[in-house]
């Protein structure tokens, strides 16, 4: 960052110095031309060896919809899949931290509907899934175990704890990008009020 700001200050300090050297032309210019001298002017402009860094991203518009499937006269059941979830690391071994891992971990708001109405997320649950060709298959990289909502006797995604998606050994995963989905259950008594409702899953990358 300083760097960046160190290189725009020097474009601005050089324009100046441009538009002075233009002003003395102009008033010198009714003088005797004796002679003119050009000096080439070189600069040497190196790479920033940017470091490598560990981001996560969420694949498209990042936002799903849950469809009713598989309900039964006592339980309404609403399924859906959570986006593509990618961590990519393009650090060197140099600059990841001795014993070092990733996880990614996740937790749910409350569903607001109509009015004032609301469904708890803890009835919102999920079933991690890598990626196949993205980390799927690979041993250095482990999803999160079932989370099941209140209808199914679990805590949901509504938990204090947030719950794991997935995670990767840092030494092992470095340079490369490594996915996971999740399966999302939503289910509700039958006299659930109707209507639209609407949550936000948060995803937190930690290491």
């Amino acid at each position: 960052m300083n760097t960046s700001r160190a290189l725009r200050c020097s474009i601005i300090a050089f324009g100046a110095v441009l538009l002075v050297s233009v002003g003395t032309a102009a008033a010198s210019a009714d003088e005797t031309n004796m002679g003119d001298q050009d000096i080439d002017v070189n600069v040497e402009i190196t790479e920033i060896e940017e470091p490598g860094v560990l981001a996560l991203t969420v694949a498209g518009s990042a936002s799903t919809q849950l469809t009713e499937n598989g309900s039964t006269e006592l339980v309404r059941q609403f399924t859906g899949t959570l986006p593509t979830v990618t961590v990519t690391d393009t650090r060197t071994e140099e600059e990841i931290p001795a014993g070092a891992s990733w996880y990614v971990l996740g937790s749910a708001s409350d569903f607001t509907g109509p009015g004032e109405t609301t469904i708890t997320a803890d009835h919102l649950g999920w079933t991690p899934a890598l990626v196949e060709g993205a980390g799927e298959g690979e041993p250095f990289i482990s999803v999160g175990g079932d989370v099941l909502g209140t209808e199914d006797g679990g805590l949901g995604l509504g938990n204090v704890e947030k719950e794991l998606l997935f995670l990767g050994d840092s030494a092992e995963a470095a340079s490369g990008a490594w996915s996971a989905t999740a399966g999302l259950q939503l289910k509700v008594g039958a006299d659930v009020e109707p209507g639209s409702y609407a949550s936000v899953v948060t995803l937190s990358l930690f290491e």
